[in-house]
């Protein structure tokens, strides 16, 4: 497969999920309580879904960029946002979550979704790197997909396949605990977060299910555990195959009764200027975020 053919397949699987996962952004966003009209910043941003939903949230007057290291997916992004009426409150730009292209205090708040520490990665310098963009008492908040139970009733099925998780393997393996994203808590106060909190969103699925929630669902399957089958006993592929495939007339989700879910979670804090380092940088007015 050569870069092309790779990045037409993210673009297809970011797709296709979007459908999936917005209700649970958008529960996720309004939690956040974003003021209208305050700037912020998208990072790993993808095909700019998040970024589109996080724009809608700090209307009026608010702006989110967007920003991925991929040229290719944030053409896709900025094709995508040339039809949406938010249009003058987004943009898109090319860059590394490790080393940003903005001067310090730029943002009001910042936000990543399935990218910063996702499924593990180095916190310590990313974030670090965010409050520095982020003004103090600006807002920093990392979500995630962080489980899922979606073959029911086959429970020792989805944990045997869960184990060898080709989506993740190659992340985790090796990594200490404190890389993971679920230990995100651990480094916000050593990176200049105060006021931590974490909170867990479901998303609900059951029969019957949309077509578009069906491809959605069934690329998930092949993206999580099609490419650890190799692992799997003969049983466990074969049955994967049987419940799994969208075109096995066993396929379950075409079961009257099913029903799954999914959850993200979601973790931020306050940019503290009594924890952050004010080496070198200027006096700003702390953005100040409602308390209730």
């Amino acid at each position: 497969m050569n870069v092309g053919d790779s990045a037409a397949a993210t673009i297809t699987n970011l797709e296709r999920a979007g459908s999936l996962c917005r209700p649970v952004l958008q529960s996720a966003f309004r939690s956040l309580r974003l003021p209208p009209g305050s700037r912020g910043i998208d990072i790993g941003c993808g095909l700019g879904l998040s970024t589109v939903l996080l724009a809608e949230a700090t209307q009026p007057g608010g702006a989110v960029t967007g920003v991925d290291i991929s040229d290719e997916v944030l053409e896709h992004a900025r094709k995508r946002a040339r039809d949406i009426p938010l249009t003058g409150s987004l943009s898109f730009q090319h860059g590394d979550m490790r080393s940003l292209p903005f001067e310090r205090n730029t943002f009001d708040w910042a936000c990543s979704v399935d990218c910063v520490g996702y499924p593990a990665g180095d916190f310590p310098g990313v974030l670090k790197e965010l409050t520095r963009i982020v003004r103090p008492g600006g807002r920093i908040a990392l979500l995630a997909w962080s489980s899922q139970q979606l073959l029911p009733g086959y429970t020792m099925l989805e944990a045997r396949l869960n184990a060898h998780c080709s989506a993740y393997q190659r992340y985790l393996e090796s990594q200490p605990p404190e890389s993971h994203f679920l230990r995100a808590l651990h480094w916000f106060p050593r990176s200049g977060i105060s006021r931590p909190e974490c909170s867990t969103f479901v998303g609900q699925l059951q029969a019957p299910l949309p077509p578009e929630t069906k491809t959605a669902i069934a690329s998930l399957f092949e993206m999580l555990w099609a490419d650890s089958l190799s692992k799997a006993s003969e049983r466990d592929a074969e049955l994967y195959r049987e419940l799994c495939a969208p075109d096995s007339p066993s396929c379950i989700l075409d079961a009257p009764g099913y029903c799954g879910f999914f959850t993200y979670t979601l973790f931020s804090g306050v940019v503290d200027p009594q924890l952050r380092s004010r080496a070198d940088r200027p006096e700003v007015t702390p953005w100040t975020f409602p308390t209730t």
